[in-house]
């Protein structure tokens, strides 16, 4: 079978899969949300499917196929968990797509959300939440006029924000790629003082939100990444094309 499976709504992983595609591979690529499956796009040769799913469930799908691609985000600790358990149990190759780091200097790094959290009792000044939903309780113990987090437009973002008692007026929900620009702007319409943000690398918009917090005057915090070994996007499509070629 020539059907590579990929998990991750990542551009990394919409690369690969419109590259692996175009080696006359057909793929499935798994994503977790409506969201990843927009960014994935239409494509021949590429089945996208929604969902989050157990390892069980990421096992019998993964069943078969020559190859299994992690391409999800360099924070989806648990994902990534259940992806390689599941490549184990079904005897599948598995990869790790990983995305390079940023160098953030004069950042404040921190070992997640709770210990940014943490840090920022002690500061005053509004704070802008780029770290996403679902770490919003985290910040629970900080006052909520403080906090604009930023989430997709999404009932779940929505009701996220709700659940953590983010005032509406506070809520900015968008969908990015966001410009250095336009960083900037939101910055300084609701006068931030702290950035809080994970490293998602180029892909991610982390060089434009650093360079924003530079020019706006904004210290900016980062939930460091996860320790992880893995391969770029130049390694894994070469090594599926010779793949490909041998079958």
């Amino acid at each position: 079978m020539n059907n590579i499976v990929i998990f991750g709504g990542t551009t990394e992983g919409r690369a690969l899969s419109h590259c692996l595609a175009d080696a006359g591979a057909t793929v499935t690529v798994c994503v977790a949300t409506p969201y990843g499956a927009e960014e994935q796009r239409t494509r021949d040769g590429v089945t996208v499917l929604v969902g989050r799913k157990t390892a069980e469930e990421m096992a019998a799908l993964v069943r078969g196929a020559p190859l299994c691609v992690d391409a999800t985000h360099p924070y989806a600790v648990e994902a990534s968990r259940n992806i390689r358990a599941a490549c184990e149990t079904a005897g599948v190759p598995y990869r790790r797509l990983l995305r390079q780091e940023s160098a953030a200097q004069g950042a404040v790094f921190v070992d997640g959300a709770a210990e940014a959290a943490a840090y920022l009792r002690h500061t005053e000044g509004n704070i802008l939440l780029t770290t996403g939903a679902k770490e919003l309780g985290a910040f629970a113990a900080l006052d909520p006029a403080r906090l604009y987090p930023r989430v997709l437009p999404s009932h779940e973002g929505i009701a996220a924000c709700e659940a953590a008692g983010i005032p509406h007026r506070n809520i900015i929900a968008m969908q990015g790629p966001f410009s250095q620009t336009l960083n900037e702007a939101i910055l300084r319409q609701y006068g931030i003082a702290w950035l809080v943000t994970k490293d998602g690398g180029a892909a991610g918009g982390f060089p434009e939100k650093q360079l924003a917090a530079e020019s706006a005057g904004v210290k900016l915090i980062v939930l460091r990444r996860p320790e992880e070994r893995g391969e770029d996007l130049e390694a894994i499509v070469a090594e599926s094309e010779e793949m490909l070629k041998c079958r």
